[in-house]
């Protein structure tokens, strides 16, 4: 089991519409996660004595400075998730440079060098998966294709990152949090750890492994912390 936390606070609301950044009651969706979510799920981490990785958008690390010196302090990995949480798109090479560049230097001031990487909203090119190799990261977080580790083979035959995939019903937006205008309610407790228990067990049967994608703007409100917990 792969804890993997995506701290976006608000840069996912801003990468949705830029004009977010006048709208403060949706700004504040992202805000919970430096004022509430993110302390609290880091307080369950150190009370049951585990570690997570937490892929932090390179806007959020320069917005909230001190929750990302507060994960690091926990003794958690620090992973790349870009800069303003930019959904990769193809035939974009050069805006998405400047993406990844952004990131690596926020973090950077932060005093973190990641070797992971997540990809905003689950997407990736082959010309960013080679950058990605050349800027030095070892291994990715985001596709969906296996439920065990395996390294990528570059267009040209060369090896690429090692991938560690996500398990898609571990995504905690699916069942705790949409878009402020989605028509879906929220998913229950007991529906949210039937899913949950049931693919934990399944995988751990077939010798696989799970790896979650968690907000802190989502798992860290009362009831979802509950439920992680």
């Amino acid at each position: 089991l792969m804890l993997g936390f995506d701290v976006d606070a608000e840069s996912v609301w801003l990468s949705f519409d830029s004009a977010n950044e006048q709208r403060l009651v949706t700004m504040s969706y992202g805000g919970y996660e430096p004022r509430v979510g993110t302390p609290r799920i880091l307080q369950l981490l150190s009370d049951m004595n585990l570690r997570g990785t937490f892929f932090v958008t390179g806007w959020a690390a320069d917005a909230h400075p001190g929750m990302v010196d507060a994960i690091a302090a926990g003794g958690h990995e620090i992973a790349h998730h870009g800069y303003m949480h930019t959904r990769p798109e193809p035939g974009q090479l050069d805006a998405m440079e400047r993406e990844i560049d952004r990131g690596f230097e926020a973090l950077a001031r932060r005093g973190v060098t990641p070797v992971g990487y997540r990809a905003p909203l689950g997407e990736s090119f082959e010309g960013l998966l080679k950058l990605l190799s050349a800027k030095g990261i070892r291994y990715s977080s985001s596709w969906r294709d296996d439920i065990r580790p395996y390294r990528h083979r570059h267009s040209d035959g060369t090896k690429g990152p090692l991938e560690l995939p996500v398990t898609f019903t571990f995504d905690d937006w699916l069942y705790g949090l949409t878009h402020r205008q989605s028509p879906r309610s929220l998913f229950t407790r007991e529906h949210v750890l039937s899913i949950w228990k049931d693919e934990f067990d399944e995988t751990r049967n077939w010798g696989g492994m799970v790896n979650t994608v968690l907000h802190p703007q989502v798992s860290g409100r009362p009831m979802r912390l509950r439920i992680l917990r």
